[in-house]
């Protein structure tokens, strides 16, 4: 167990502190809603101040709306426009021996230029101070209607550009991430989106560029019907995380000791990518910047549940036999218990407790094997903790409001949702928060569901309703009649959240940069298709045989082929559609075919978290169907039966 530690002296550095780089809050608001980096300087910072903006350090009324965030984001690219556009005009109209020569036909291109070098800039390819230049060249806006008052560059009249034809050009953007533990680099992360644009690429090399030329371009060129990778801009402040909005970078510690550092290394590395891969793909980074890093920063009892979440990797992964290794999983996830207990006792901190609860019940559902055999307590007596804290935090709450009022949702409450929503089709019960989850379908009200794990919010909480009715017949609360009404009702309901099929494609661009949007969209298309599965199944007498629901189960195979798969891929992401799709299929069923075939591009991975426990739970319910079916019994074997008998408490999400 890790003893307290003194806090280190001002300019000192513990033993066994880890650093990382974290985010500071103090720039001006404007830069931040710019995502800008910004100078901090007094009474205004040299960004606003240069372009004629704002600045404002005390936080305005828009911050805290995503409308008026939008509305000012706007009224600042328009200011910044007027902005450029009048000082080339000066510059074009007031030419001297110091001044640059006019920039109205000089190509676009990255920034180059840095503060300390000096501004200036090349004569233009087509500028009035270049050889050979054309007094009277025929003006050519045609290409360049959509933004009628900015001059066009004569691309179309000069030679020198025919090799572009026009066409958007693709652009790719590759973010690189180095992460040091102790000044030493030990994680490296590269992540590629891609979008169209209608600016040519730059045929002149050496012609730099203003750095504060490089929001304006991307605002007038990258408009957003024009994107094909990123589709559209990503709201990185979406979440209401516990530890504060994103904070620009400042250094942070971690304190563990030196026992515990290769664990915790092994964590940062290996393990902390698995955990959330769909809010990876739509906020970059912020799972490690945002939520896991602060935590084990601030949070001890979190920190423990990391730690032993680690062990576990590393005796499933690595094969490791050891009572060295079990004693580290054993100790740390006991450390974890006790802390929460001392924590619950005192009353305090419900917020950390929370964060640590739901990380002990979901980062298992990442790691581990079928068969590990160490003591544990199961997720859902951890769970029903959690509902008291997410309860007497009042975090429901913040999840209902009218759409036209957007918030930002409670990162916790979000993943505690999905662990209620999924986790209550585990036990047959209905969800803890059901009538939420109503309400919000009703006023269309976004839990923050789709960002972290993909599946749009409306199919969840229709999933919730199926849950609710499953309990409903699991206890004879209704008849039979009654429940082929509501089956019918909520077959109903699904059938107006199907898209077109056209709008379900391959959701990376043809550069390889993930779409998100797109990845979303194909994964609700599974989750739908495994709901109507799940509903169909509570129809009264209903065997897996009837052709209705094989026809169902030959739909969702079809459908997985637009999901990801192997290491990369998001297979780790769907078990709980592949759980219920799979518990319906036949011996002779292309699903059982098309699971082989992502379990082997898996690899060793495929035994490992919720997927192992799944393909696992499949492979008994399978061998006993079958059975049943070659011995003429005619008698259906439900999945959850199967878990009871072997005593498994799986989450499978």
């Amino acid at each position: 167990m890790v003893a307290p530690q003194a806090a280190p002296a001002k300019g000192s550095e513990p033993k066994g502190a880890t650093k990382m780089h974290r985010r500071s809050r103090s720039g001006c608001f404007t830069c931040r809603l710019r995502r800008k980096k910004c100078d901090e300087g007094k009474s205004q910072c040299k960004a606003c101040k240069h372009l004629g903006l704002k600045c404002e350090y005390k936080r305005p009324m828009w911050w805290g709306n995503n409308e008026q965030r939008k509305h000012q984001k706007e009224t600042i690219k328009n200011i910044i426009k007027r902005t450029k556009l009048s000082e080339k005009t000066t510059q074009i109209g007031t030419p001297s021996a110091g001044t640059p020569p006019g920039l109205s036909h000089s190509l676009p291109t990255s920034a180059t230029y840095s503060e300390a070098t000096a501004r200036t800039r090349a004569p233009s390819i087509e500028s009035a101070h270049s050889p050979g230049y054309d007094y009277n060249p025929p003006l050519s806006h045609d290409y360049y209607d959509f933004h009628p008052h900015v001059v066009s560059p004569q691309y179309d009249t000069n030679a020198h550009y025919q090799p572009f034809p026009p066409t958007p050009y693709e652009v790719d953007i590759k973010t690189e991430r180095q992460m040091y533990v102790n000044d030493i680099p030990t994680r490296h992360d590269s992540m590629v989106s891609t979008f169209s644009t209608y600016q040519p690429p730059s045929a002149h090399p050496t012609l730099p560029s203003f750095p504060e030329d490089e929001w304006i371009n991307e605002d007038i060129y990258n408009t957003g019907d024009m994107f094909s990778g990123t589709e559209e801009g990503l709201d990185f402040d979406f979440f209401d995380f516990s530890h504060g909005a994103p904070q620009a970078s400042q250094q942070a510690l971690i304190q563990v000791d030196d026992c515990d550092r290769p664990l915790l290394d092994h964590f940062i590395d290996n393990v902390l990518r698995l955990i959330f891969p769909i809010l990876e793909v739509n906020q970059h980074g912020s799972a490690r910047s945002e939520v896991i890093l602060p935590a084990l920063e601030s949070n001890k009892c979190y920190l423990h549940c990391c730690l032993s979440i680690s062990a576990i990797h590393l005796k499933s992964t690595r094969g490791l036999q050891s009572e060295q290794i079990d004693s580290d999983i054993v100790r740390h996830r006991y450390a974890t218990i006790a802390e929460l207990c001392e924590a619950l006792k005192l009353d305090t901190n419900h917020l950390q407790i929370l964060e640590a609860t739901l990380g002990m019940i979901f980062f298992q559902c990442s790691v581990g094997r079928p068969d590990d055999a160490l003591p544990d307590i199961p997720w859902h007596q951890h769970f029903q903790a959690a509902i008291s804290l997410v309860r007497k935090l009042e975090l429901p709450h913040a999840l209902v409001h009218d759409n036209n009022a957007r918030v930002h949702p409670p990162f916790n409450m979000t993943l505690a949702s999905w662990i209620d929503i999924l986790g209550a089709t585990m036990l047959g019960r209905s969800p803890e928060f059901a009538d939420t989850y109503r309400e919000n379908n009703q006023s269309g009200s976004s839990s923050g569901l789709c960002e972290l794990m993909g599946c749009e919010d409306s199919m969840m909480y229709l999933i919730s309703e199926v849950a609710c009715l499953d309990a409903l017949k699991s206890s004879n609360g209704i008849n039979d009649m009654q429940l082929c009404q509501l089956i019918g009702s909520l077959g109903t309901s699904l059938d107006t959240t199907e898209v077109p099929a056209e709008l379900l494609m391959w959701p990376y661009s043809s550069t390889g940069a993930i779409r998100p949007k797109q990845l979303s969209r194909n994964m609700t298309s599974v989750f739908r298709l495994a709901a109507r599965i799940y509903l169909c199944s509570l129809v009264p007498n209903k065997t897996k045989d009837d052709p209705a629901m094989q026809a169902l189960v030959d739909r969702f195979t079809g459908s997985l082929h637009l999901i990801p798969h192997g290491p990369d891929g998001f297979d780790r992401s769907i078990v709980w559609p592949l759980l219920i799709a799979g518990s319906e299929s036949t011996a002779d069923s292309t699903f059982r075919q098309a699971l082989a075939s992502r379990v082997a591009s898996l690899g060793e991975a495929a035994e490992c978290g919720s997927f192992g426990r799944m393909v696992r739970l499949l492979q008994e319910v399978w061998r006993q169907s079958d059975e049943a079916i070659r011995i003429g019994s005619g008698q259906n074997v439900h999945w959850r039966d199967v878990m009871q008998q072997k005593g498994w408490d799986f989450l499978l999400i």
